[in-house]
């Protein structure tokens, strides 16, 4: 039986009950135009130099790969016979320059990045003592999202600002896009569970989109036109991100200390994963990690790039130069931009403002996913928006480096297809000498034959040349930490660090052709126009059923299975060159559940196997969130349901507290969700019944609309 809402126990209440959000202060975020830019518009810097980079970095990474490449390039065409190429010969020169160009510019700015990383550990880390004057809003962002895991990372974060003094400088959103009803009556429990613990010291705020219009794009628009111009800078964090105190204090003061910054980005390390899956993604992004991103930052210096989350911008430059439009057309390669981050920074290093990669920034961290088949869900929503990049880099008034970063965001998908394309042209490279009579006499008359030209040694050289670029930034983060005692200590020992990298490589090499199919499917679906949709990530076991993982990998299975018999029926030869790729295609499924298995992930663990520094000695901050993790965990349980929130008048008088207000419907204009769950609420003699015939996208409309949810509420008196 439903309860009854009592007025007075109603009105009493209101009176303690606070608003999910702040007052706003509207502001306009014009949309940037992307086909024409007026110079003179650009602001000028405050700094003498204040964004303009040091040539000297990008003679030093980007002209020594462009050498590199030249020579390989060069080596290359002299293998194939450099005055016989046949047409196919071309075309696998071509697929060879653009792989092999596109892996030298990582092994340059690696070398960079190991001698940066070096002298920033044998010293202590720099860090600026302004006072803070400024107001910065933290941003999480969630969509469907675990809310004990957000709002404990949220109380963990705020204290320790809270404790070392600058609570007054920073306000704490969580900005949901929640569509499932379930979920948003979870996130509402355990903010207010959240709110009373900091006992009102600290300022946090929560906000429920009625409509996730333009996705996580749109989220961040609607707080900038609403509150933005209220604080000075925003730090945006993902649903999995983690902060140091002293990190997010850091960057708050060099973006005050900075009036020509725009954003300044963190490189976040990778926690909390259990699989073998995670760990390895967590492995190499702590040893390899560090010397590419400081490369990375050193090179690109002013121009850096954003990466979506765990970085501060300033919201006068985001506001004012970052407003997205949407790409004509349809998805996949029109409408909203996806992958918005790229665009962004480069929108505001346009306008005038610097954007920096802060590589020597530690306390910044974020978790993985869990499994092959979750990794490849993520990467196929992210493979599309760095496809709509084709239609961004272009745009008139974007720096070149900007354009570089566009183009390495669609190069890190399409190079894969292009993997494929160089295995089968080799192939047929192969199955050409074998099978098709070569022509020694050609049509113009000669004495003597022209022979086939191939310089195996040659070859052999520069297959060895190209294993050196492919592993020296790996080699180097090993070697960043073998000399280093804290952290291979931390590792397990030098013995121990050793063997975890060879697993690292080994699995690496074993997991990247399945990738490689992965991400060629995700391109060829994107070019037939399959749009990605919006799925939420999966965060700790990643196990699925053996049924799913065969069919998820049956097409691999088979071009592991073509390509085994083509190379054997052509030569062992053959088939030893294309082993490395075969191998993972043809233990796909084996090497997909292994490696997502959370209890063999556990065992590996126990091992100190692919261990990291952040195992050993957990950060306090990761401590802290995962003893108030528990409390919110018992949120979610107590969380209610819809009839329970509708009838019960502590938690009517919460929700309407924090229902996000929407704008007033224009006369004609009718929503059909919203029109449906008015009719079906009115059929209803009580609550319960009129939940029972709401499904779960009316039941997530009721609770995002004052009049339907008041609506619901009133069955209950």
């Amino acid at each position: 039986m439903d309860k009854i809402i009592d007025k007075k126990a109603t009105q009493s209440v209101w009176k303690s009950v606070q608003p999910g959000m702040p007052d706003e202060h509207f502001k306009e975020m014009p949309i940037q135009t992307l086909s024409h830019f007026d110079a003179s518009s650009q602001r000028a810097s405050v700094n003498p130099n204040g964004v303009r980079s040091q040539a000297l970095r990008r003679w030093v990474v980007l002209g020594s790969s462009l050498l590199l490449s030249v020579w390989g390039i060069n080596e290359m065409h002299a293998v194939l016979g450099a005055n016989n190429m046949t047409f196919i010969q071309y075309v696998f020169l071509v697929l060879f320059a653009l792989t092999f160009s596109w892996i030298t510019i990582s092994f340059s700015a690696s070398i960079v990045g190991f001698f940066l990383v070096f002298k920033q550990r044998r010293r202590k880390p720099q860090r600026m003592d302004n006072k803070l004057v400024g107001r910065t809003a933290v941003l999480m962002p969630t969509y469907n999202e675990d809310p004990d895991r957000i709002y404990a990372s949220i109380e963990v974060m705020a204290t320790a600002i809270e404790q070392a003094g600058d609570n007054a400088a920073f306000d704490w959103f969580v900005m949901s896009d929640t569509t499932d009803p379930d979920v948003a009556l979870k996130e509402e429990a355990c903010f207010h569970q959240l709110r009373k613990r900091v006992n009102n010291t600290i300022k946090v705020y929560y906000r429920r989109r009625q409509k996730n219009t333009a996705r996580k794009v749109g989220n961040i628009t609607d707080f900038c036109t609403r509150w933005g111009s209220s604080y000075d800078h925003l730090l945006v964090l993902d649903a999995d991100s983690l902060m140091e105190a002293d990190t997010m204090l850091e960057l708050a003061r060099r973006m005050e200390a900075d009036p020509d910054s725009g954003l300044i980005q963190t490189i976040p390390q990778l926690i909390n994963g259990t699989t073998l899956m995670a760990r390895l993604q967590q492995f190499a992004a702590c040893v390899y990690g560090p010397v590419v991103g400081g490369g990375l930052a050193w090179w690109t210096h002013k121009e850096g790039n954003f990466w979506g989350h765990n970085a501060i911008i300033r919201t006068e430059a985001l506001m004012s130069a970052a407003g997205l439009p949407d790409i004509k057309g349809a998805p996949p390669f029109g409408g909203h931009i996806l992958s918005h981050d790229f665009v962004e920074a480069s929108l505001i290093r346009r306008a005038g403002w610097s954007v920096t990669i802060a590589a020597d920034l530690y306390g910044s961290y974020e978790e993985c996913p869990p499994s092959i088949t979750d990794l490849a869900i993520r990467d196929r929503r992210w493979c599309q928006g760095n496809l709509q990049h084709t239609r961004i880099i272009t745009a008139k008034g974007l720096h070149w480096v900007s354009r570089s970063h566009l183009l390495t965001g669609i190069m890190s998908y399409i190079s894969s297809p292009l993997w494929l394309m160089l295995i089968l042209v080799g192939l047929a490279l192969s199955l050409q000498a074998e099978y098709i009579r070569p022509e020694y006499f050609g049509d113009e008359f000669s004495l003597f034959p022209t022979w086939p030209q191939m310089d195996a040694a040659r070859a052999l050289s520069l297959f060895a040349f190209t294993m050196v670029i492919l592993f020296v930034p790996k080699t180097l983060g090993l070697i960043s930490y073998l000399i280093h005692s804290p952290l291979r200590k931390s590792c397990g020992g030098g013995f121990i660090l050793i063997i975890s990298f060879v697993v690292e490589v080994i699995l690496s090499a074993m997991i990247a052709p399945i990738m490689m199919l992965i991400h060629s499917g995700a391109v060829l679906s994107i070019l037939m126009g399959q749009d990605s949709g919006w799925n939420p990530q999966r965060r700790d076991d990643g196990s699925l059923p053996i049924k799913h993982l065969i069919y998820r990998h049956r097409w691999h299975m088979i071009a592991g299975i073509l390509l085994t018999v083509a190379g054997y029926l052509n030569s062992l030869a053959l088939l030893a060159w294309l082993s490395p790729a075969i191998i993972g295609m043809l233990l796909s499924v084996p090497l997909s559940m292994l490696t997502s298995s959370w209890a063999l992930g556990n065992f590996i663990k126990k091992c100190r196997i692919l261990s990291t520094q952040y195992e050993k000695e957990q950060p306090s901050i990761l401590i802290a969130m995962n003893e108030a993790k528990s409390i919110y965990e018992q949120s979610v349980n107590d969380a209610p349901d819809l009839a329970r929130m509708a009838s019960d008048p502590k938690w009517y008088a919460r929700h309407l507290a924090v229902i996000d207000a929407i704008p007033i419907r224009k006369a004609g204009q009718v929503d059909i969700i919203e029109a449906t769950a008015t009719m079906k609420i009115s059929d209803a003699k009580n609550v319960a019944e009129a939940v029972s015939y709401l499904n779960k996208q009316e039941q997530a409309y009721v609770l995002a609309t004052p009049d339907l949810f008041k609506a619901l509420s009133a069955l209950a008196r």
